[in-house]
């Protein structure tokens, strides 16, 4: 039987479809080509080079931020060619991107999206993630093949469908169970450039090292439903924001709650393994996902977050 939605589910997909869309004429390659655009102004700290309303919004890392200051004056230069992914959506006027880029001279993740209304940016929104040069370096080297893959119509659901499967991972996640989401077989998932779902090259060293190993290996919708992601208590401020029809991609932005209250969380569906320590207390994740979906189903997730203060808000106001 099919699970229903949650309430907040049902609330947000219901916003969503009735967003209007943006006042503009940009398709793909047009938003596209304005990210690309806008990338340069950024690397080259100057924002008279992108068409920027006088009224645009900016937040960065969930602070509101004045143009000319955040990331434009930190950057060291455009993004590495190799890995970047790109979701743009005509309907609302806005794109999403994830690449690498330099922030004072070191490596950094960085997921940025922009809503374009009548040619100009109204919205932007920077999410940057520090971490090791090494760990950058070996694991942002190309992006997955399916983020560059155009769909067959075949393979096309509606943009409200699409919707709907992307929010269920959200809920999958907050009602531990992995089958409330549309996980495709074989679906994989990449946190900032780890594989932490459906990770089967794991060398014996690698595993024999790390405690994650076992759930590592497991499927998407498996791995939620082993419990091992009860401590994420709430998601919110999801904003799914751009639906890129023809290539499959969503672009969101959400907030993971960890209330820290329980010591232990219970693990079911495991041999050897009954419960996992709660290890880290109360603190929240500040994401960025990509979802890649075929026929409906979520084939591919890649997402980048750094953790944060419990509590915190978007940036943009609501709940």
């Amino acid at each position: 039987m099919k699970k229903m939605p949650t309430i907040a589910g049902m609330l947000f997909l219901l916003a969503a479809l009735q967003s209007p869309a943006a006042d503009n004429t940009c398709g793909r390659r047009c938003l596209i080509k304005m990210m690309d655009r806008y990338l340069a102004a950024l690397a080259k700290h100057d924002p008279s080079r992108a068409p920027l309303a006088s009224n645009v919004q900016f937040v960065e890392n969930t602070e509101k931020t004045e143009i000319g200051k955040g990331l434009w004056k930190t950057i060291s230069g455009p993004p590495l060619p190799n890995f970047q992914i790109r979701v743009a959506d005509p309907v609302t006027g806005q794109v999403g991107f994830i690449g690498v880029i330099h922030v004072d001279n070191k490596p950094a993740i960085v997921g940025a999206r922009l809503k374009l209304t009548k040619g100009q940016i109204t919205e932007i929104d920077h999410l940057v993630v520090r971490k090791p040069k090494e760990q950058i370096e070996s694991n942002f080297i190309h992006p997955r093949a399916a983020f560059a893959q155009p769909l067959k119509s075949s393979e096309r659901v509606s943009r409200g469908q699409m919707l709907e499967a992307a929010n269920a991972y959200y809920d999958s996640i907050v009602r531990v169970d992995g089958k409330v989401a549309p996980f495709a077989p074989g679906c994989q998932r990449r946190e900032n450039g780890v594989i932490t779902a459906n990770h089967q090259n794991q060398t014996h060293e690698e595993a024999a090292n790390d405690d994650f190993s076992v759930f590592r290996k497991m499927e998407c919708g498996d791995q939620i439903s082993s419990g091992v992601w009860s401590s994420i208590t709430g998601i919110d401020h999801r904003r799914l924001l751009a639906v890129d029809e023809e290539m499959g991609l969503i672009f969101a932005f959400s907030i993971f709650r960890h209330d820290g209250k329980s010591e232990f969380m219970k693990i079911t569906g495991v041999p050897g393994i009954k419960e996992r320590r709660n290890q880290y207390g109360a603190f929240d994740t500040v994401a960025a996902h990509v979802f890649k979906l075929k026929n409906g189903r979520i084939h591919e997730i890649e997402a980048i977050g750094y953790m944060d203060k419990h509590g915190i808000h978007s940036g943009w106001g609501g709940k």
